[in-house]
Formats: structure tokens, sequence, C-alpha cells
């Protein structure tokens, strides 16, 4: 390694741990005046809670394993969803891309479907399927899948046309063309849309957890609004505002073993 290259890599280096010192601080100033704002009057604390009111809160209800099944319970809704919406996506995407027809039959659907407020389907769903887990999953599924079906399908109509002719020259067929370039060439468009994919089901567990939920932190927003519990409510948001940091900085782990 040459001088230049360890004098880039040592500022590269510098200035990520600037960056992230700069996001810590700017995170600890927050809390730090949420919570002196509260004490001192500036906003009332029963309504806008603080981190100390929070902290106690998200104590209380360690004591008796409340809350790590409400968070256990949005977890394993959305993992789930997401799961579904990246296979479903895929297989649908890849008939698309293997029949032109279908994909024109279906594609105005897909656009109209997608633009559609999913927060007006979930009534629907639970007359359909009933106030479970299962309404919750599907209406999940409904935020995020269309999407990710025109993006991917979009993607795979897109893969570089002289890697095609050359294995179509070679003699191969289109499952060939399909295996050996059309997927190959665009897992780190499927890791990008997977990073979107798993904030979009998150979205969508909350949204059904707010109709059709006993349990959950979608379920305990609605039920702390009700009646007034505003330390329920605001720590619930914190939590899925760690939870989604986590989700995202997962398939970034992932994303980094495909080295993309």
């Amino acid at each position: 390694m040459s001088n230049e290259q360890r004098e880039y890599v040592k500022s590269y280096i510098k200035k990520s741990k600037r960056i992230t010192r700069y996001r810590m601080l700017i995170l600890v100033l927050f809390f730090a005046f949420w919570e002196f704002a509260t004490r001192v009057g500036m906003l009332d604390s029963f309504i806008f809670s603080s981190p100390s009111r929070i902290v106690k809160c998200f104590i209380g209800m360690s004591k008796d394993f409340s809350i790590y099944y409400h968070i256990s319970v949005t977890l394993y809704e959305t993992f789930i969803s997401f799961l579904l919406v990246i296979i479903l996506s895929i297989l649908i995407a890849i008939l698309l891309w293997w029949n032109d027809s279908i994909s024109k039959v279906l594609e105005p659907y897909l656009v109209v479907l997608n633009s559609l407020p999913k927060s007006a389907l979930a009534p629907v769903f639970i007359v359909w399927l009933g106030n479970n887990a299962k309404t919750i999953i599907v209406a999940a599924i409904s935020v995020a899948i269309f999407g990710s079906i025109i993006n991917l399908y979009t993607d795979f109509i897109t893969t570089e046309e002289d890697k095609i002719k050359l294995i179509k020259t070679l003699g191969g067929t289109k499952k060939d063309v399909l295996f050996k370039v059309v997927i190959p060439s665009n897992i780190p468009s499927m890791i990008s849309i997977a990073k979107v994919n798993i904030g979009l089901t998150l979205v969508g567990v909350i949204i059904g957890e707010f109709l059709a939920a006993k349990a959950g932190l979608g379920y305990l927003i609605i039920y702390g609004s009700q009646v007034f519990k505003m330390d329920w409510v605001i720590m619930s948001i914190t939590i899925l505002c760690i939870v989604a940091g986590g989700l995202y900085k997962l398939i970034s782990v992932v994303e980094k073993k495909f080295n993309y």
C-alpha cells in the first residue's frame, strides 16, 4: 500500500468516526433538551412524556416481561411479512419477466394496487380474515409487495443486453439467462429493495396492529393513546425507532457479506 493510499484510508476512518460522534452528539442533545424541557415546564410531561419517564415505564413493564412479549409479537409479524414479501416479489417478478404477455396484462393492475392507500384495505382484511395475526401479516405484505414487484421486474428487464446475447449465442436457454445473468446481475438491487421492504413491512405491521391486535407495539400505541397513558405511546415509538434501525443494520450486514 502506497503512502497516498494509507493517508486516504486514515482520513476516511477519521471522517467516519467524526460523523459517528456528531450523530451521537445530536441524539444526546435531543434527549437532554427533551428531559430539561419537561422538568422546567416548557413541555407537559403528561402529554410529551420524557426520557426518564420512558425508562421508568420500560423497567416497570420489564418486571413482568410484558414489554418483551409485545416486542417479540411485532418482530415475529414483521419477519414473517418480510420473508413472504421477498419470496413472492422475486417469484412474481420472474414470472412477469418470463412471459411478456402476462406482464403487459398485469402491469396496470400492479401500478393501481401500489398506489392504493393500504390503510383503506385493513378493515376489509379484518372482515375477510378475522381479528388475528393473519390479518396483520396480510396488511403488512400489501404495503410492500406491489412496489417491490414493480421495481424488481423493471430491474430484470433492464439487465445488460450484451450478456443475455452472449448466453443465447453460446446456446443457452431462457432458464440459463435467468439463473446465469438476470438474477446474479440483480442481487445488489434485490438487497436494496430488501432494505426498503424491511421498513415498509414494519409500517404495515403497525397499521395492522392499530386495527386488529391484542398484543404488539402498535397495540400499545393505540391502547395507550385511548387511555391517555402517553408513556406507553412514546416508549413504544422509541422502541420502534430502535427496532427499525436494528433491522436496517441487519440487512446492511447481509449486504456486506455479499460484498455489494
